[in-house]
């Protein structure tokens, strides 16, 4: 009995012992994301710490709240914590060189996560949409709403751009210009304001007010007399302030109906007013498989594999081309959001009321 009851002792000792060992060697992901002022950056985190839980990983989910010096710190935190990879969304793509030559040191791989990281050579690869699309999509969105292709015009527009710190704001101004810039150079489309050019239209930080304030001046300045029939805006936060500031001043009426508004994450205010007739169309990424192809990533890199990537050339961050994958974005508005958003259970229809 003695015997037994040894045996029973050590095999016990050993179970617990091969438990807390098994729980000291789960490794954990550093999420860095930019802000939760966005449902969408909110979102991205949660769906990537259930991605990572599924594949047996543990997480630390930090947002910087659009401050840079916030996120760097809390980068610094993780690589001290002891990280095992990180998945970034930068608030600034080009401020995060030091601190990941502090990742590189620590041999601690580095995934971007939908904004590119630039110069710097310690960024593993890059998990995001294809952003040059999301911008076609926008501008395709007006084409064909103004008729373009048929219609000689003259239509008034006006251009507003994504953050300058954010590489993918150029490529969504790049794809909507590859689309309207043949219509501004035959004058079918009008930019009364003459504002034109990528750092004349970008909006600092994606900030609504920042693009209620601009569109304002642009209303006061230079649509006394005339309409605006369309506004190119690349973010649903944008958007919203662009609304807010065209109902301003009557628009959204019988007698003055909103021009065409477009945007992108089909954000829940938004997508409500694209049902209520205000805004008029958003680029839906499915972030849920975002989150899923970034923890694909790094557990391929944790598990000394390759990752799958399909673009090799288009994203050159400076010190060099980042190995990417790219997911499609989808055009959304009134008639298909029912189709887009809430069969594939993105949102319940009660959350769009």
């Amino acid at each position: 009995m003695k015997r037994i009851l040894s045996i029973l002792l050590l095999v016990a000792i050993l179970f617990t012992f091969s438990a807390c060992n098994s729980k000291g060697d789960k490794k954990k992901i550093g999420i860095s994301m930019p802000t939760k002022s966005s449902q969408r950056w909110i979102d991205d985190g949660n769906n990537m710490k259930n991605e990572f839980k599924k594949l047996g990983y543990d997480t630390d989910l930090q947002y910087g709240e659009d401050v840079i010096e916030n996120q760097v710190s809390q980068i610094e935190n993780m690589i001290t914590k002891g990280v095992d990879c990180l998945v970034i969304a930068a608030i600034d793509g080009e401020s995060l060189s030091d601190v990941l030559q502090k990742a590189a040191d620590q041999k601690i791989p580095v995934i971007a996560y939908d904004r590119l990281i630039k110069k710097t050579t310690n960024v593993d690869y890059y998990a995001t949409f294809d952003n040059f699309k999301v911008g076609v999509l926008q501008a395709s969105y007006i084409e064909k709403a103004l008729d373009l292709k048929n219609k000689n015009g003259p239509f008034n527009i006006e251009l507003f751009a994504g953050s300058p710190d954010d590489n993918n704001a150029y490529f969504f101004f790049d794809g909507a210009m590859s689309v309207l810039k043949p219509y501004i150079d035959s004058k079918k489309l009008v930019i009364k304001s003459g504002q034109k050019e990528f750092k004349q239209v970008a909006t600092l930080r994606w900030a609504g007010d920042v693009a209620q304030t601009r569109m304002d001046n642009l209303l006061g300045k230079s649509y006394t007399k005339d309409k605006v029939n369309a506004v190119l805006s690349p973010y649903d936060g944008i958007s919203i302030g662009i609304i807010s500031s065209l109902k301003g001043v009557g628009y959204g009426s019988k007698d003055q109906p909103m021009p065409i508004v477009t945007g992108q994450d089909a954000e829940v205010p938004s997508v409500k007013s694209i049902i209520a007739g205000q805004q008029t169309q958003t680029v839906f990424k499915d972030t849920r498989i975002l989150a899923k192809r970034a923890a694909m990533m790094a557990d391929s890199v944790l598990k000394k594999k390759k990752p799958e990537v399909n673009d090799t050339k288009s994203y050159n961050n400076g010190k060099k081309v980042v190995p990417s994958y790219l997911l499609q974005p989808v055009s959304v508005d009134k008639s298909n959001y029912k189709e887009i958003l809430i069969d594939s259970k993105y949102y319940s229809e009660d959350k769009l009321k």
